[in-house]
Formats: C-alpha cells, sequence, structure tokens
C-alpha cells in the first residue's frame, strides 16, 4: 500500500523556517517523482515544488523561488522542503504527492497523495 506521510508543519512569524518532510512508503521510491503542494482556505491546490526521480532534478512555482528548497533522502524514503522567509500568504495546507510518469507542478500528474500538514504564518 502506498502512504505519503507529512509532518513539520506549525504556526511560525513571518520571516522565519520550517521544514516540511514527506516519508514514503510501499513503492520503489527512486522510481517516483515527489511534489509539494498547497491550499489555502477558499483557494485551489497549486504546485510549490517537485523533485524528479533518479537524478533529482527540481522545479519550483515562481511565488517560492529562492525561498524554498526541495531536497531527498533515497536511504530514508523522505523528501523534504526547507520552507525559509516565510510569508502569510505561504499559510495552507501542504500535500506531498508522487508520480511515476510526471515530474513538474501540475497536480493532475500525481497519482498517490498525502493527507496534508497545516502551515500558518503570523504576520
Amino acid at each position: 500500500e502506498v502512504q505519503l506521510v507529512e509532518s513539520g508543519g506549525g504556526l511560525v512569524r513571518a520571516g522565519g523556517s520550517l521544514r516540511l518532510s514527506c516519508a514514503a512508503s510501499g513503492f520503489t521510491f527512486d522510481d517516483y517523482g515527489i511534489g509539494w503542494f498547497r491550499q489555502a482556505p477558499g483557494k485551489e491546490r497549486e504546485g510549490v515544488s517537485c523533485i524528479s526521480s533518479g537524478h533529482g532534478s527540481t522545479y519550483y512555482a515562481d511565488s517560492v523561488q529562492g525561498r524554498f528548497t526541495i531536497s531527498k533522502d533515497n536511504a530514508k524514503n523522505t523528501v523534504y522542503l526547507q520552507m525559509n522567509s516565510l510569508k502569510p500568504e505561504d499559510t495552507a495546507v501542504y500535500y506531498c504527492a508522487a508520480s511515476s510518469r510526471y515530474e513538474g507542478l501540475n497536480l493532475y500528474g500525481f497519482d498517490y497523495w498525502g493527507v496534508g500538514t497545516l502551515v500558518t504564518v503570523s504576520s
């Protein structure tokens, strides 16, 4: 059974940092690209970042470029999202997702999803 479990969310002040983790199980980790998405109240889910399978190419939304960094630890089957210089507009539920067939920020390219972790950035 494929499982993706996010952790690391919480409340932080603007300008602060958080590191999200996505622990994966039930599939061959290095065969899948992993993406991070977020959904703010009343808004559509949007792509934040993605790291491809194999060589680990990375993708970032313009809104987080230069502030967020995605990385993976194949030994731990875990993908991280380091979020620095957080802004109130980064407040959302953050989800990780896995795909064996797509790499990028389009949520429809991903087949497996976690349940999300809430990030709240106060001003």
